[in-house]
């Protein structure tokens, strides 16, 4: 066996037991797990596209992403989430991880292709029931809290091909009908649901961009075969909304009673920060703020779109009936916050810009660099900088608009590039992200605001949407071709971050190459 093999095999051997520990440049860490209050959960959090495989197993029926993700040059490294992590078949191994780290909870999102293959117009999967079933059933046992996403992106692509998907009304009577089902099938052990992950994300991409299935868009935003940039993705988003009040209406009236839970939406938020300190730029913030994050949660707060949205898109910008609004009553119980970035933001709408990088239609131009200066250090991902700063702006500007509605970090992770596996397992990096991170928001939760939690995006390195495999987030190393899970540095952070009794930890570093 070769040297670099042998040093890759100790160090396996080393982190699956949990005895290695890094050998230079000791340090000691600035966050404690005391610094947040005790009922505070800490997890990880995962999507079922990305991580389960079994994409014909179990009578599951295709997504909108499965189907996606086979159309040649669409994904950067041409792979599929045919197999991923295989978590379908290997939870209970994943669940151990988990119980290792000693998590408090785990995110993880619900395939709607794998219990309803055929949405409203066919059968319940028993199969699809009893997957879910075993899966919260094993967390239970494991003394893990499940938070449960009902969507996270992908949706039956039968839904896609019968009506358009989100472009159609009937979608709200697909998504009420599917999570009635959940509720009923899993609320008696769940006690919190989020109806949507980061709809912000999946509405660009799909609709404005056309980067991501259903691939629609039009010029200047994009160049697809079919769809209208400056109109469908205010349709979608309505739609979206008014199915969320649709879930969160069924589930306050049936079950939220007798089940004892809550129910919110997740929203992706990076943060803004003027390019200039001037009115024009800082008024572009406000700007770029609503139309990523408040346009999805101004209606489900205060019953009607930002008005920084209504002063750019004018009548383009739906309203709601009547009807609708009484739909909207129904508050949301928590905000969930997918924080990964902070960037700059200039003025467009006043001042003239030569970049077209926006946001929709903001007129805002968005960079992580100034004067040749990164706002942080960049990531794997381009567009990913590590500003642990960013998390207190984001945090607070959602207590200020949404007058503390309690709040979860449900995302925050960092990006690897996929490379060696020596380099993947010494994710220092990561750790000092994460401290980074946690410092912040320790200070911010002790200000007051309602901060119930924080999860680690990722569990497991896994299918990264357009990148395929070619970034990694996760806190455990995936071999793809074996499909064996190793335990990263940050892992053995992270679990010794959670056992912490009061005490300052202590995490000593080294290289691999010291071996």
């Amino acid at each position: 066996m070769r040297s670099e093999a042998c040093s890759v095999l100790l160090l396996r051997l080393l982190l699956v037991q949990g005895l290695f520990l890094p050998l230079t440049s000791s340090r000691t860490t600035t966050v404690h797990r005391d610094q947040f209050p005790p009922s505070f959960l800490f997890g990880t959090a995962t999507s079922s596209f990305q991580i389960e495989g079994g994409y014909l197993e179990g009578n599951k029926s295709l997504s909108n992403w499965d189907v996606f993700s086979h159309i040649p040059g669409k994904i950067e490294d041409g792979s599929n989430a045919d197999v991923a992590d295989n978590h379908y078949n290997l939870f209970m191994e994943d669940i151990e991880l988990m119980h290792d780290l000693g998590v408090d909870a785990y995110r993880f999102s619900i395939s709607w292709s794998r219990v309803l293959p055929k949405g409203r117009f066919g059968e319940v999967n028993s199969e699809g029931i009893e997957f879910y079933n075993n899966l919260i059933d094993a967390l239970l046992v494991r003394g893990i809290k499940p938070f449960v996403t009902l969507n996270h992106y992908d949706i039956p692509q039968l839904l896609e091909d019968r009506y358009g998907g989100w472009l159609s009304s009937e979608i709200q009577l697909d998504f009420g009908y599917f999570a009635q089902v959940c509720f009923e099938a899993f609320g008696d052990r769940v006690t919190y649901w989020t109806t949507f992950n980061a709809p912000n994300v999946f509405i660009y991409n799909g609709y404005l961009l056309g980067t991501c299935p259903p691939g629609r868009c039009s010029y200047p935003f994009g160049n697809c075969s079919y769809g209208d940039s400056a109109l469908e993705p205010y349709i979608a988003t309505h739609n979206l909304v008014l199915s969320h009040a649709t879930a969160a209406q069924i589930y306050r009236k049936y079950y939220q009673e007798k089940q004892g839970g809550m129910i919110g939406i997740v929203i992706a938020a990076a943060w803004f920060e003027p390019y200039d300190d001037n009115p024009a730029d800082r008024l572009a913030v406000q700007r770029a703020l609503a139309f990523n994050f408040a346009w999805f949660v101004d209606p489900l707060a205060y019953g009607d779109y930002p008005p920084e949205m209504r002063q750019v898109v004018g009548s383009r910008l739906p309203t709601f009936t009547t009807e609708e609004q009484k739909k909207l009553d129904v508050k949301l119980d928590f905000i969930g916050i997918n924080h990964y970035t902070t960037e700059y933001v200039k003025d467009c709408m006043f001042s003239f810009c030569t970049s077209a990088l926006s946001i929709g239609e903001a007129s805002v131009y968005v960079t992580g660099e100034k004067d040749g200066v990164y706002i942080g250090e960049p990531t794997a991902m381009s567009d990913f900088f590590v500003v642990p700063r960013g998390i207190e702006g984001i945090v607070m500007y959602v207590k200020e608009r949404y007058n503390n509605t309690p709040m979860f970090i449900t995302e925050n992770g960092y990006a690897q590039p996929t490379g060696p596996i020596d380099d993947s397992l010494n994710d220092t990096k990561r750790i000092e992200f994460h401290e980074g991170y946690l410092a912040v928001l320790s200070e911010v939760v002790r200000k007051g605001a309602d901060v119930r939690g924080y999860f680690i995006w990722s569990l497991l390195d896994n299918f990264e949407w357009l990148h395929g495999y070619l970034i990694r987030f996760g806190l455990h190393y995936v071999d793809f071709q074996t499909l064996e899970r190793t335990p990263k540095w940050s892992a053995t952070w992270y679990k010794e971050f959670l056992s912490q009794d009061n005490k300052t930890q202590t995490i000593r570093k080294t290289s691999t190459n010291k071996m």
